[in-house]
Order: structure tokens, then sequence, then C-alpha cells
């Protein structure tokens, strides 16, 4: 159990209201939802921005040297992570749709 939910709980068992727990894990699901889009629209916006770079030898910002590579990867990361928490192309709004609906089937699946 993850710190929030157990603090959800905690909360839910002071106050008395066994709905409070299903809200909890019903937000901690959706917040963890929308991270994980969040986080898959940046791993795919890197992807593309390494392929940017991809051929870009020599001076100028990158500097040249044994190093350039590290820190290219870093930066194409940084950018990534910037954009997709900026709104990204709007990839993470369609995960984030997908995975809403698959933890929603399997809360109404039947149990084996």
């Amino acid at each position: 159990m993850t710190l929030a939910a157990a603090l959800v709980a905690e909360t839910a068992a002071r106050s008395g209201d066994p709905t409070a727990v299903l809200r909890g894990a019903h937000a901690s699901g959706t917040a963890r939802a929308k991270n994980a889009a969040r986080d898959f629209e940046a791993v795919f916006l890197n992807q593309m921005f390494q392929h940017m770079f991809t051929g870009i030898d020599g001076d100028g910002p990158f500097g040249g040297g044994v190093g350039v590579g590290v820190w290219r990867s870093f930066l194409t990361e940084q950018y990534a992570k910037s954009f997709a928490k900026a709104g990204g192309i709007g990839l993470a709004n369609h995960v984030y749709r997908s995975l809403l609906a698959h933890q929603e089937a399997s809360a109404t699946a039947p149990a084996h």
C-alpha cells in the first residue's frame, strides 16, 4: 500500500466514512494513470528528440568532445519531460483515457 493510500484509509477510518476509502483509491488510481500517461509521452518525445540531434557533430552549443553524447541525452530527456508536462503533443490524453478504461473494465470484471 502506498503512503497516500494508507493516509486515505486512516482518514476514512477516523471519520467513519467507508466510502472515503473508495474515493481515495479512485483518486489515487486516476493520479497514477495521469502520471503514467505523461511519463509515456515523455519517453516518446525523448526518442523523437534524440533522432533530431542525430548527426549533429562538431562545435556549437554542444562544444564537441567526449561528453557531448551524455550531455545531449540529458538535454533531450529534460526537453521531453518539459514538453510532456506542458501538454505535449496530446498523446498523454489518449493514453490516460485508455488506462482509465482499462482500470474500469478491470474493476467491473467478475472475479474468477
